[in-house]
């Protein structure tokens, strides 16, 4: 329905309708079909005293370009002699000269000349009643019909005029379903791409569970185990809530009775293993899983997810917990500082520096999740202390436009280096500290408000120091300082960057929609400049994969700069159109089945409502599926993403079923499933409910 239509419910508003062909004002429309992004009529607001004219412009012999769309879901049709026809609404206040408003005496000759013409064409046969039908689902006119039928009684009026068809309620209904953005694909379509991850999912999990079960990950060429993060069955807890989310009942099964029978005695007697990864991806599981599974008040009306045990006692997961976090305590109560040693030997209870000496800032800064949530589980206020102490200490020390270091020594608490970058050693320290304030909802305001401080602080030194453009095409990316602030600027992004969208979002919103947030006046010009930024990486991080042969993204990328001296390497890709932005250095093409940017398509997707979020993930998934698939079972890192065929590395990452996978599935999915205000993913995404 055009905006002051008969049946709009829009006061005053009236119509006038002509039939023009060649050479009027505004034919030209017909030239280029409308483009779909031009939501907005004149006038459409529906103020009281706005008047309409509407035409129905017929070129001939022109054919509307193709993969254009139309306005308002109006359809092109070819027809015998090619013709474009499109229907279009002006207000009066800018074409007067040709139409003028319509007055009482205008309206009563509309009426009479309309119910004369409605008579004349509609006795006829219902064949030909049937042919000058509206196109179905759509609100364009037959041209052709129209001015054969006025053409009849051309000699009572040269230009007759007609009222414009009143819409019934499912006509309403079919056009505004034809015209809703977010339904590119029916619900089915959707349905059909997030059983298909599921499916690829059963894959990965069924050549892991026959060649590696109890290992921490699979060598799918060499079809056996390799334990590489402490041997305490890092993917079988990393999948666990995975096969929650996705109803898979006998994963879920066996994934737990391997936990049941077999980690509380690895924990008790393996050796070392770093608190960081140990922490985000087996700690955060079980706290995840014992939550999906009903522990700790988790319901299906807040998750949107019904899990069946089978006869598994969730307290075993929180049990687990406890006891791996009271191994990993050490690592902070060893220290001389507020900032925890990396490494914890498990059987002896003892930590111990990284070798040199100095700890990451982003996994000193990426503990505080899960260990708050095991303090609000257990009621032991214990390890979310120990946790939140590091926070809490770096708020103290120096930053540089609210940036930071990626080295800290945990014998002096101090920053080491000028090295600053939101890729590996730097990343989860921003998304914490977002994520830790959006945790606590009663808190926020309060003893948590200086993590929101230090957020928006950091991103506006991001955009200030950070942000660039590539050139020709303009892909705004996040280089890094590697000899920081007065150093030379690096115009290298790691595809772990690729969080920052979607943690960008979630600081705008808090987790709503972007719908609601703007109805409630909860988004500052801040938050919107950021909400931008973030759909602006997200285009990049996606870019990355298209500009690559194989459709995934290399480990690294550079971006050509004015003034960049790096040789432009590309990705193979010779359909992209950001081949000479790109640059892709032979020691970074490889592909870790990393999760970072379908992490960020999914949640801009749930904040944005905007379906190419949909469609990135689904050629995403796609390429995955071609490309690093392995038939006996499991998927493989590649070598090289700009060649095909690939080369396979042999190495299934635990966070593919744990992290990719899962927002894969999501993204897919409806968003009462885990909606983004009731919970928060830790960095391996595992989701706690915000308490």
């Amino acid at each position: 329905m055009l905006p002051g239509a008969p049946g709009s419910g829009l006061p005053g508003v009236s119509w006038c309708v002509r039939i023009v062909e060649n050479g009027m004002p505004g034919a030209s429309e017909c030239l280029e079909c409308i483009d779909l992004d031009r939501p907005e009529l004149p006038g459409a607001s529906g103020s009281p005293g706005a008047s309409w004219c509407v035409w129905i412009i017929e070129k001939r012999d022109r054919r509307c370009g193709s993969g254009k769309k139309i306005l308002n879901g109006m359809q092109r049709r070819k027809r015998d002699h090619d013709r474009c026809v499109v229907t279009r609404a002006f207000s009066t206040k800018s074409i007067r000269h040709v139409c003028g408003r319509c007055g009482i005496g205008k309206i009563l000759i509309l009426l009479m000349v309309g119910g004369l013409s409605y008579l004349i064409i509609t006795h006829r046969s219902p064949s030909q009643l049937e042919s000058r039908a509206l196109l179905p689902n759509s609100t364009i006119w037959n041209a052709k019909y129209a001015k054969e039928n006025f053409g009849k009684i051309g000699r009572f009026v040269k230009k007759p005029r007609e009222l414009p068809r009143r819409l019934s309620p499912d006509d309403i209904k079919n056009s505004s379903l034809s015209l809703n953005h977010n339904k590119l694909y029916d619900k089915s379509e959707w349905m059909s791409r997030k059983n298909k991850v599921k499916d690829a999912f059963m894959h990965a999990w069924s050549g892991y569970s026959r060649y590696a079960l109890g290992y921490d990950e699979l060598m799918p060429l060499s079809q056996k185990g390799v334990d590489g993060l402490g041997g305490l069955g890092a993917t079988i807890v990393d999948s666990l809530d995975t096969a929650m989310i996705m109803g898979l009942d006998e994963v879920v099964f066996e994934a737990g009775s391997w936990i049941e029978k077999h980690l509380m005695e690895r924990i008790n007697t393996k050796g070392q293993v770093n608190l960081f990864e140990t922490t985000i991806r087996v700690l955060g599981g079980l706290l995840s899983a014992y939550h999906l599974g009903g522990g700790g008040h988790g319901n299906i009306s807040d998750s949107g997810i019904s899990v069946n045990l089978r006869g598994l006692n969730s307290e075993v997961f929180l049990g687990t917990a406890k006891n791996l976090a009271n191994h990993l305590l050490s690592a902070f109560t060893s220290s001389p500082t507020s900032i925890p040693f990396s490494d914890v030997i498990l059987n002896t209870g003892s930590a111990y520096p990284a070798p040199g000496g100095l700890s990451s800032t982003s996994e000193v800064s990426t503990l505080q999740l899960e260990f708050n949530y095991l303090s609000k589980l257990s009621g032991d206020p214990r390890y979310g202390m120990e946790a939140m102490k590091v926070l809490e200490h770096l708020k103290t020390l120096p930053k540089i436009e609210g940036m930071v270091p990626i080295y800290i020594s945990p014998h002096s608490g101090e920053f080491s280096g000028e090295n600053i970058r939101l890729g590996s050693r730097g990343d989860s320290y921003y998304e914490y500290l977002i994520k830790v304030w959006i945790q606590q909802k009663h808190n926020r305001n309060h003893q948590l408000k200086y993590l929101y401080d230090m957020f928006m602080e950091a991103m506006k030194g991001v955009k200030q120091l950070l942000v660039r453009k590539s050139i020709p095409k303009g892909l705004v990316f996040i280089g890094e300082l590697p000899y920081g602030s007065k150093g030379s600027f690096s115009p290298k992004m790691d595809h772990l960057v690729c969080f920052l969208p979607g943690t960008l979002a979630l600081g705008a919103t808090k987790g709503v929609t972007k719908k609601k947030a703007l109805e409630l006046n909860l988004l500052s010009d801040e938050d919107l400049e950021n909400l931008s930024l973030a759909e602006d990486l997200a285009k990049t991080c996606f870019e990355m994969y298209s500009v690559t042969s194989t459709g995934l993204a290399p480990e690294i990328a550079y971006f050509n700069i004015e003034g960049n001296s790096e040789h432009a390497l590309g990705g193979g890709s010779r359909s992209s159109e950001y081949v000479n932005d790109i640059i892709i250095k032979p020691n970074d093409r490889h592909n870790l089945l990393r999760p970072e940017t379908v992490e960020s398509l999914f949640v801009l997707h749930r904040i944005t409502g905007d379906p190419k979020y949909r469609d990135w993930g689904w050629k995403i998934f796609q390429a995955f599926e071609e490309h690093t698939k392995v038939e006996s079972g499991g998927y493989s890192s590649l070598d090289d993403v700009t060649t095909i065929p690939t080369r396979k590395r042999d190495k299934m990452e635990t966070f593919f079923l744990g992290e990719t996978l899962k927002y894969l599935y999501l993204l897919f999915g409806d968003d009462d499933i885990l909606p983004l205000d009731k919970f928060v993913f830790n960095t391996e995404a595992h989701p706690f409910p915000i308490f």
